[in-house]
């Protein structure tokens, strides 16, 4: 498992890869496993994580409010369902969205991705949508700790939405 690095203004963007296609799991159908957490190096992607949080976090403590909302705060931002079902994760996040869309605009969003290796033939009925239906029912156990966003709307809406809610996280980070 590796990262791949690159560089956004001045910000890095990391992007944590699958296990290498030998190495994930077959079902009894031969569709690839992916949306498990087996598929992911969880540990090596935990240390990463806290490494990177640890690197922004001063030794001393604030002492006034303006202190403790300095406006030179740093988000990470960790992206992907499966990342809910990872108990150590659950300490570091402090937001947490789940996007939600209808069978016809899953199946349509999917079928105009490229994936290395392709989908074999039944893949989306017989693994994708499942898999997105048991994890959508184990978020709704989480509800409320999980802000769920209608996938069908614009990404602009959606990022507008996330964004506003996160300055108001950040506007009341000393309570």
């Amino acid at each position: 498992m590796r990262w791949n690095q690159k560089k956004a203004g001045n910000e890095n963007i990391h992007c944590w890869n699958w296990w290498p296609e030998a190495e994930v799991a077959t079902d009894d159908r031969g569709f690839k496993q992916y949306d498990v957490l087996e598929a992911l190096e969880m540990e090596a992607m935990m240390s990463d994580i806290l490494s990177r949080i640890t690197q922004h976090k001063g030794t001393e403590q604030p002492q006034t409010s303006q202190e403790k909302c300095d406006p030179s705060v740093h988000f990470l931002i960790i992206e992907g369902f499966l990342l809910y079902h990872y108990k150590p994760l659950d300490e570091v996040f402090d937001q947490r969205y789940f996007l939600t869309v209808p069978y016809e605009e899953c199946k349509r969003r999917r079928s105009t991705r490229v994936y290395d290796p392709p989908d074999p033939p039944g893949y989306f009925d017989g693994h994708v949508w499942p898999m997105y239906i048991k994890h959508k029912e184990e978020m709704n156990k989480l509800q409320n700790k999980i802000v769920f966003l209608d996938g069908t709307k614009t990404k602009e809406e959606i990022l507008c939405y996330v964004f506003t809610d996160i300055k108001k996280a950040a506007l009341h980070c000393t309570s």
